[in-house]
């Protein structure tokens, strides 16, 4: 086997023609990391970008027999001040959209807590129970229009860990087609991996689309590594996949060398 097809460079930008090519991309890089060891830990992004990844995980499972048996998942994020049971909990959504429809165990469903009545133990335990599995092996992530990760909202510290988070109001408009656009109604705070926690996975995927997220992947990708934009931090970590589309993609500057190299990637390394 070649060197090429043993070892993925420190961050790889994979542009696709649409949102379904990145989700079966997503869900290769998903099955790679249930495979990596015989208790695997996965963390799960909410919203819209990484829903064609799940609904292809579903298929596999359904008609090719993928199992999540024996694998952990850790939410991202939660909002804090909604009631139990409350649609727009992060927990209600990713187990509507997914969990609840493969075979992982729910006890083996991590999130944090927000009706906790001490908080910031709450996060503290949350980050002791990713360590007792042995730590994430691949961690999705969306990216915020200003470059957030997770909630990790610009300013946020590199090397932050779980912790509540006030959000901008550019976030909080932003999330408010989710309260049938009652920014009112949208939370101010947030449960949130922090950015150091994030980079403790051994792999993140970070999904984007849209024209609307195009400056912010810019940012991340190509320009500093600053706490003004979080995401940025990904430049850091030993592997990152990047998938963007097209429309997402445009404002890269080396949008064609990203091309050429994954055009140009050993078949065997290729994420198929």
């Amino acid at each position: 086997m070649l060197e090429a097809d043993r070892q993925e460079p420190p961050m790889e930008v994979i542009i696709t023609n649409s949102h379904q090519a990145s989700g079966h991309l997503v869900a290769d890089l998903v099955c790679e990391a249930l495979a990596s060891r015989a208790c695997p830990a996965l963390g799960l992004a909410t919203g819209s970008s990484p829903l064609p990844a799940y609904a292809e995980l579903i298929r596999r499972h359904e008609q090719e027999g993928l199992s999540f048996a024996n694998a952990a998942a850790f939410l991202l994020d939660e909002y804090l001040g909604l009631p139990g049971g409350h649609p727009q909990l992060y927990r209600s959504f990713i187990q509507e959209q997914f969990t609840n429809r493969v075979d992982l165990d729910e006890g083996n469903l991590f999130s944090p807590d927000p009706t906790a009545s001490d908080i910031p133990t709450t996060c503290a335990q949350y980050e002791q129970q990713i360590q007792e599995v042995v730590g994430i092996d691949l961690l999705i992530l969306g990216i915020g229009s200003d470059g957030h990760i997770a909630f990790n909202e610009p300013s946020s510290s590199l090397a932050s860990r779980t912790r509540i988070k006030t959000l901008t109001q550019a976030t909080r408009q932003d999330n408010a087609r989710f309260f049938s656009d009652d920014l009112d109604a949208v939370p101010k705070h947030v449960i949130t991996m922090g950015i150091g926690t994030i980079l403790d996975a051994r792999h993140l995927v970070m999904i984007v689309t849209g024209k609307a997220k195009a400056n912010c992947l810019a940012q991340a990708v190509e320009g500093p590594i600053t706490a003004m934009v979080p995401a940025s931090a990904l430049q850091l970590h030993p592997r990152v996949t990047v998938i963007a589309d097209e429309a997402a993609a445009s404002k890269l500057k080396l949008s064609d060398y990203y091309k050429q190299v994954y055009a140009g990637k050993p078949r065997l390394a290729r994420h198929r």
